[in-house]
């Protein structure tokens, strides 16, 4: 990673931090865009910078607003889908970058899905890891999520109330960070009561599994460190800022109800990855919602953190994609 280079920009008064590898003059094809998920950083896609970088791409991948070296603003509204779109736009428009590929996992995705489906004037193409493009749905998300969640709570809505969450992680932000990456994973009892739904009046900690001896190999113990060391700088206050904000998404992205992504379009899930298993109706509808979709591949034995847990399937189906939208 010593060949890795940090730089910053500007996006609407706020700092975003992007690390590179690769060609500068677009020899290899175009910039690579990459936008990570909640709780991770531009060092999740660390395999993918040293193999796109190689393969003569120039591979940017972004600290998301909130996260890691990039600003992370006080107000909630400032982690809207909207500033977000707006904050990879400006990647796109720095001197250096033009006419790029977005990719993103996890929340990274929405993120990348939504630039694309914006801004299809500056994205030469488009790919998504767990999270599958659905669109807008007509059940605003947290009326959704309720009825899913019967007696006990989703998630996203339990992490609706600002300090409540951030309170639970701080008791032992390591443990935290650590049985959410490993329940998340493809290594977890996945029979275990899910980690996606909380009991009213308790904590989501209480469905983390932690890592046996042996496990999370995918994930080294300098890895962790590293997400370790940027949280305990930052808190994830940023990241969870970005949940708080999907009703007033829903609001905002009306216009754009129903609407496809028109620019080339590729998927990668796993097979034992929540999102994915919980976004196959948005799958089926791919035909609709993606009509140039090159590829929809789920991979096997893989979790939630796609790009880390089989880095070498996702770099191999990256670079052919690349080389399709060439």
């Amino acid at each position: 990673m010593d060949s890795f280079s940090h730089r910053s920009i500007m996006s609407s008064g706020h700092r975003i931090h992007l690390v590179e590898s690769g060609p500068a003059d677009g020899s290899g094809g175009p910039p690579v865009i990459m936008i990570h998920g909640f709780p991770e950083s531009w060092y999740s896609w660390r395999h993918q910078l040293a193999a796109l970088g190689d393969a003569g791409h120039r591979a940017i991948a972004v600290d998301v607003r909130g996260y890691g070296r990039s600003a992370a603003p006080t107000e909630i509204e400032a982690y809207a889908m909207t500033a977000l779109v707006g904050d990879v736009v400006a990647v796109v428009d720095d001197p250096e970058v033009a006419d790029a590929v977005v990719v993103g996992h996890d929340w990274g995705a929405p993120i990348a899905w939504n630039t694309a489906l914006l801004r299809p004037d500056r994205v030469r193409a488009v790919a998504g890891l767990s999270v599958p493009y659905a669109g807008r749905g007509d059940l605003r998300p947290l009326q959704a999520f309720r009825a899913m969640a019967g007696d006990e709570l989703f998630y996203i809505d339990y992490f609706q109330e600002p300090g409540l969450v951030e309170a639970e992680v701080e008791k032992d932000l390591a443990s935290w960070l650590r049985g959410f990456y490993f329940t998340a994973s493809a290594e977890a009892d996945h029979t275990a009561p899910s980690m996606g739904l909380v009991p009213k009046g308790r904590e989501l900690r209480e469905r983390l599994q932690q890592p046996g001896p042996g496990q999370m190999a995918w994930m080294t113990d300098e890895d962790f460190a590293f997400y370790l060391g940027e949280f305990e700088r930052t808190g994830l206050t940023g990241g969870f800022n970005r949940y708080r904000n999907i009703e007033r998404d829903w609001v905002e992205l009306a216009p754009w109800r129903h609407a496809p992504i028109t620019v080339p379009a590729l998927f990668i899930g796993g097979d034992a990855d929540g999102p994915t298993q919980l976004g196959r109706s948005a799958i089926e509808r791919f035909d609709q919602t993606l009509p140039k979709l090159t590829r929809s591949e789920i991979l096997s034995d893989c979790g939630h953190w796609t790009q880390q847990e089989q880095p070498d399937a996702v770099n191999q189906l990256l670079l052919e994609f690349l080389a399709a939208v060439h």
